[in-house]
């Protein structure tokens, strides 16, 4: 079974952060709430963090580090672009330290439900 057929999910995904993040989105009356860029960032990244997480389950947790590197990863690719192949959008360290929250909180709750209901226990 190939990557796409896998992923679904992950893929969808990694393609909308692609296009959101090298898209022109202009301004909107949410620009004045303080730090809501910082907020959508984190959500953004960390539902990508779970989709990894949901859609590698059953293919053990050797994808644990996947779940953790390919989205920061993923975000300091993206803030680059942003800073050097667009001219309407910046790349900015305090984004990708939001991104890297966001996977970081995703995981870390993620890891303790698991835990929580035993999943991380030996099995006889």
């Amino acid at each position: 079974m190939n990557f796409a057929q896998r992923y679904p999910l992950t893929l969808g995904l990694t393609v909308c952060i692609v296009a959101l993040s090298l898209m022109y989105t202009g301004h909107t009356q949410l620009d004045s709430t303080p730090f809501i860029d910082k907020m959508v960032h984190a959500s953004i990244y960390a539902t990508l963090s779970l989709a990894i997480w949901w859609e590698s389950r059953t293919h053990g947790f050797k994808w644990v580090l996947s779940v953790v590197v390919f989205p920061i990863a993923l975000s300091g690719v993206m803030e680059l672009l942003q800073a050097y192949c667009t001219t309407y959008r910046a790349g900015e360290w305090l984004d990708l330290a939001a991104n890297s929250l966001g996977v970081v909180l995703a995981t870390s709750i993620t890891g303790c439900v698991l835990w929580l209901s035993g999943h991380f226990t030996q099995r006889s």
